[in-house]
């Protein structure tokens, strides 16, 4: 296990490395110049050059992207900044503020966005299909499936605002949707992310609930199932030991890609309640041209990804033992 850990982080490091590379070359080789734009109408060639220097884009592409990789591990000096301590992602074009620093102040409202749906999607989803392969055929399992459907049809900003409207608005059930750190009010971080976890579960809560029913059926059918039960053992054994078991390889895997683009920023429901999250960032450096944080949170929504398939292909492991990893 050791040594599969030690080698898929090592090509997790240099699959992220590749996309830095290209990212950067994409963003900064575009014909829109970052300079041009802050300078303003009034700009004459001594001032532009000199933003152009004080921004880091005055030399050509490769060593850019040299200085820009040697300042994520030991740090980097701007000629208007400073020095910038490692991990140093660059200055955001737009406000001037470290990169690194402005993702870091982000994540925690991702990350609660994130892990909170993660935990509604995965009780009501999984238990939902868990239900219906049991009662296969019979009303709950066709009302699940048609749930399902009638879920994974609609769409965050629409769910978003009627909801808003109606449970907080009308009803006023639940709190506005508002970002509190949760070391500063536990009760207003859990009550002001409700909605938006209730929200984006629904469209996640729908594929799990197939998902999930689809596999079990699956495995409800298999000879070694049937085999189980015919040597007499209980139904909920059967179900839980052999059967649940079995299915539990493609939940895990699409559950690990899953949670990797929520942490990578879930752009329509930060969006859709105004939470100051990494999708919010990622829609706002696109508006603003600023190339280093959204570089920075390219690189991010890459990384959660990859490091996620790699505690997925951990977590097999330990659920089927019939793959071995050296």
């Amino acid at each position: 296990m050791f040594r599969f850990l030690v080698r898929r982080v090592t090509g997790a490091l240099v699959i992220l490395l590749i996309i830095s590379a290209i990212t950067f070359w994409l963003f900064y080789a575009v014909p829109r110049d970052p300079a041009m734009m802050s300078c303003g109408k009034n700009c004459t060639p001594e001032n532009l050059a000199q933003i152009r220097q004080n921004l880091g884009i005055d030399k050509p592409i490769p060593v850019q992207y040299w200085l820009w990789l040697v300042g994520v591990f030991v740090g980097r000096d701007y000629t208007t900044w400073g020095h910038c301590d490692a991990p140093c992602l660059g200055y955001s074009f737009s406000n001037n503020e470290p990169v690194f620093g402005t993702i870091m102040d982000r994540l925690p409202t991702t990350l609660s966005l994130a892990f909170g749906a993660a935990v509604v999607f995965l009780i009501l989803g999984v238990g939902a299909g868990m239900i219906a392969a049991l009662k296969q055929g019979k009303f709950l399992d066709k009302f699940a499936s048609s749930a399902s459907l009638l879920g994974s049809s609609l769409q965050i900003y629409f769910v978003g605002y009627i909801a808003m409207f109606f449970f907080v608005a009308q009803l006023q059930w639940l709190d506005q949707p508002q970002w509190t750190p949760l070391t500063d009010n536990p009760a207003a971080w859990f009550s002001g992310l409700l909605l938006p976890w209730l929200v984006l579960a629904i469209i996640f809560t729908a594929n799990y609930t197939r998902m999930t029913r689809s596999q079990l059926v699956e495995q409800l059918s298999e000879d070694y199932v049937r085999t189980a039960r015919a040597k007499g053992l209980s139904r909920s054994n059967v179900f839980f030991r052999f059967a649940w078991r079995g299915a539990m390889g493609p939940i895990v895997t699409v559950f690990g890609i899953d949670l990797g683009t929520l942490i990578g920023g879930a752009i329509i429901t930060e969006s859709t309640f105004s939470l100051p999250g990494i999708g919010r960032l990622a829609v706002k450096s696109v508006d603003q041209s600023d190339l280093p944080m959204l570089l920075g949170v390219t690189l991010l929504a890459a990384g959660a990804i990859v490091f996620a398939n790699i505690i997925v292909d951990a977590v097999y492991a330990l659920i089927d033992p019939r793959i071995r990893l050296a």
